[in-house]
């Protein structure tokens, strides 16, 4: 199941990111895992939460991400949520193949695991592949 958060820079996305991840840890049986690329969260969120950069795996692109999502939850089936920061740093600008990579990793996860995003855009600037996870 996938979940976005949208906004442009400064409008709060990180800090509700942080929030739902601090949440997930009280209420959620499983492991939980924030992606993120630099170290923004690493700090801002429980010890119980396994972080993950992505700088020292060298992801670049969706289809790479994809393929990273697909490895941690065939490594760990009791992954129950994981929230991605930043998603557009990792994989650029390509709305459309931000929406087709959703689409895969929700087929993927079906309703076992949750994963959030954060989206820095305006909903009026995403295709509809992308804000049907609103």
């Amino acid at each position: 199941m996938i979940q976005i958060i949208t906004g442009r820079k400064g409008t709060g996305k990180t800090k509700n990111l942080i929030d739902k991840i601090n949440t997930a840890v009280t209420e959620t049986n499983g492991c939980l895992v924030c992606i993120e690329k630099g170290e923004t969260l690493r700090r801002s969120i429980s010890y119980k939460v396994r972080w993950v950069g992505v700088e020292q795996f060298d992801i670049a692109g969706y289809e790479n991400f994809y393929g990273f999502i697909a490895g941690m939850l065939a490594g760990n089936y009791d992954i129950k949520e994981i929230f991605v920061d930043g998603i557009l740093k990792i994989g650029g600008a390509d709305f459309d193949a931000l929406g087709a990579m959703f689409a895969k990793i929700d087929a993927l996860t079906g309703k076992d695991t949750m994963v959030t995003f954060t989206v820095s855009a305006d909903n009026d600037d995403l295709p509809e592949s992308v804000t049907r996870y609103l």
